[in-house]
């Protein structure tokens, strides 16, 4: 993957956490694939209950990524949040925003973006709400240890699905939109 387009997506998920924090709200798993360098979309895994049902949503992330053909995925999650959904003892550091880049030929690189919450200056309306202090990330870990979920959704996003269909990708994101996923797809792969 091109360092700058890493780079942008390392900072597109940080905006977004740190604006998910503002409002209260760890925003949800996501997997952003690519195809031959060139970003498919963002796909954020559905409402889930905890338990087997968050593990299952997290590793149902695969579906688009199998779908489009990806031969690169970038998962983003946050330690803390998908331990306690998927009832997961917590692992490595937290909290933390991590990111994996796996690639096709079955390798994978984990990076690890540790913070503390901060209270953010008041709003005018006197809350004030959290807001991360990113601290120094370790360095990028070349086969990380991977929670199962996330290991599930890296796997099964580069195993061709098997669905009789003229257009396999299209009726994925119709079906994963029904489930709840919530997808953006980038102009090239809207249908």
């Amino acid at each position: 993957m091109d360092t700058q387009i890493w780079d942008t997506l390392v900072e597109s998920m940080k905006n977004a956490y740190t604006a998910g924090l503002s409002e209260g709200a760890v925003p949800r798993p996501v997997i952003m694939p690519l195809v031959r360098g060139e970003l498919v979309g963002l796909i954020r895994v559905r409402p889930t209950s905890a338990g087997r049902d968050a593990q299952t949503g997290i590793a149902q992330l695969s579906n688009i990524a199998a779908a489009a053909g990806a031969d690169e995925v970038v998962l983003v999650w946050e330690t803390h949040d998908v331990a306690t959904a998927c009832q997961l003892p917590v692992t490595g550091p937290a909290p933390c925003l991590n990111m994996v880049h796996a690639t096709k030929d079955g390798g994978h690189v984990l990076h690890q973006l540790p913070y503390t919450e901060q209270s953010s200056p008041q709003s005018p309306e006197g809350q004030s709400s959290p807001a991360p202090h990113w601290l120094p990330a370790p360095e990028p870990q070349p086969g990380g240890e991977l929670v199962p979920p996330i290991r599930a959704a890296v796997d099964f996003s580069f195993t061709p699905l098997e669905i009789d269909h003229p257009s396999p990708f299209g009726v994925t994101v119709v079906l994963m939109e029904e489930d709840g996923y919530n997808i953006r797809l980038t102009d090239t792969f809207a249908p």
